[in-house]
This record gives C-alpha cells, structure tokens and sequence, in this order.
C-alpha cells in the first residue's frame, strides 16, 4: 500500500470515527482475508477480545492471520498477549486506531 494511500486512509477513518468506537484496519493478507481495508468496533475491549470479535466475523482469521501478525494501536506497536505467558492484555479506547499487520515475506 502506498504511503499516500495510507495517510488518505487514516485522514478518512479519523473523521468517521463516532464516541464509542473505533478502526480496525486491515493490510495485506489481512485485507485480502476480509475483503475490506478496515472495521468499526465499540470501545472499550481488549485486545485479546478483539481478535475473538475478528474471527466470529470472519471464521479462520485467527489462526491464518493474527496469531501471527503485528498489531499497533495509534501507529505505536504493541505486544499481542498470550494466554500461556499470563501478559496483561491491552485495552482499545474510543478514537484509537488499530492496525492488523501479517508478517511479510520477500524473495
């Protein structure tokens, strides 16, 4: 996705997020998976919760897609928690912007 591409995208999810919600954008085979460049979701949730929302919407994401990808919240990467290692989840908050990132593979 092109860097002008990008900014437009998050100029345009910025002005329609509304109180108690917020984006969930989708890139690369994320995007291809879902069929869309982003979601709306209600704030507050956890991010753990999150990706439990994702797949019921979209059956097979998890572990295609995100038990492997990157995440950032507000363009800052945060560590995704895993059930076993007891980390604290992070919580989303209305207006933050979420980004599913799948790893990428060059050759």
């Amino acid at each position: 996705m092109s860097s002008n591409r990008l900014l437009d995208l998050e100029l345009n999810m910025s002005s329609k997020t509304a109180g108690s919600s917020f984006n969930l954008l989708y890139f690369a085979s994320a995007s291809s998976f879902t069929g869309k460049d982003s979601d709306e979701f209600e704030a507050p949730v956890s991010l753990s919760k999150l990706f439990d929302l994702v797949e019921a919407k979209y059956p097979g994401i998890k572990s295609k897609i995100l038990d492997s990808c990157l995440v950032t919240i507000n363009l800052e990467y945060v560590d995704v928690p895993k059930s076993e290692t007891g980390e604290e989840d992070v919580t989303i908050k209305a207006g933050d912007e979420v980004a599913i990132i799948p790893p990428v593979s060059s050759g």
